[in-house]
């Protein structure tokens, strides 16, 4: 019988809250990548981000007194969360050469669809109620309508449909990822193992890449260029990812992974702000589906964990 550690509980107030941050900070990434793609392209950014995240993290294990046991059986699924991790910022690397960041961020985060419906069929305790089917696919149509009916009207090239493509496959390789960390004994490894092993595996496949296409041989370390990589490797591949393990482990994923709707919207306005990107109608009521889907999906989870304040007997974790 698993321990009782092995239970996750449903999303509350501190972890909605944590999740918005979250979002907050991976929206506005792609507009980064964006902004110092003329100073160092984007498959040579990311492999520069996850090597200073890679050398972070190490760092913090060495402070912590923490050792990585290739021993305790985490290795496999570690190379594999590494290979998946790397393939998910590869293609949204090359996507950024050829489509809008605002349209990355959107497809890189139909991640939760495919994360919940992994989830759903691999671990009981993940599978979803018929009215978050509902929820994913209102928030899924809002994705869609966002930028499907900008697209009727103004027309999308084949290179945009390729950047968007692999926009896309980024997501897949997202979700891939995540099932793989929530179905092993990468579940119960510490945060810090489990993004070293992806931070590793993603700087040895990006950067032999970035090499061989040179994407790294020309970069130009302007303070645009110094301050999108700090962002990155600091901000956002380090601290953030920790905190995004940190919650996985106490959380239910497919609660936790449906909040990452909300970082298209992020995104988008970034998008928007910085890079004076198109958005119109389509894209606000896209928005409020959006956002209503998460309503919709999340709010089983949030009435148990309120239920206990109300004075109101509790309903069960698992569905």
């Amino acid at each position: 019988m698993k321990g009782m550690s092995t239970l996750r509980r449903p999303v509350d107030g501190f972890a909605l809250a944590t999740m918005l941050l979250l979002c907050a900070l991976w929206g506005v990434q792609q507009v980064a990548i964006k902004l110092a793609a003329s100073d160092i392209p984007p498959l040579a950014q990311m492999a520069l981000r996850s090597g200073l995240a890679a050398l972070l993290v190490g760092l913090l294990c060495l402070l912590r007194g923490e050792r990585l046991d290739v021993r305790d059986g985490t290795w496999r699924p570690g190379l594999l969360s590494g290979v998946l991790f790397g393939a998910e910022f590869l293609f949204i690397g090359e996507g950024l050469r050829h489509t809008h960041a605002s349209h990355i961020a959107v497809f890189l985060y139909t991640a939760p669809v495919f994360t919940a419906l992994g989830l759903h069929w691999r671990i009981p305790s993940e599978r979803l109620r018929r009215v978050q089917w509902v929820g994913i696919l209102v928030a899924f149509a809002g994705i869609m309508l966002a930028f499907g009916g900008g697209w009727l009207e103004g027309g999308i090239t084949p290179r945009m449909l390729w950047g968007d493509t692999l926009g896309l496959l980024a997501g897949l390789s997202w979700s891939a990822t995540t099932v793989v960390v929530r179905g092993s004994s990468l579940s119960e490894a510490r945060p810090t193992h489990t993004l070293l092993y992806q931070l590793l595996g993603g700087f040895a496949l990006l950067l032999p890449i970035a090499l061989f296409t040179g994407q790294a041989s020309h970069l130009s370390m302007t303070g645009t260029a110094w301050t999108s990589l700090l962002f990155q490797g600091v901000i956002v591949s380090f601290a953030s990812y920790l905190v995004w393990f940190w919650l996985l482990r106490r959380y239910l994923a497919s609660g936790l992974s449906v909040f990452s709707f909300m970082t298209p919207v992020f995104g988008v306005t970034a998008g928007w702000l910085v890079l004076r990107e198109p958005v119109g109608l389509f894209f606000i009521l896209g928005a409020a589906l959006v956002l209503a889907g998460i309503l919709i999906v999340s709010a089983p989870g949030l009435l148990r964990a309120a239920a206990p304040a109300a004075g109101l007997r509790p309903g069960r974790i698992v569905p």
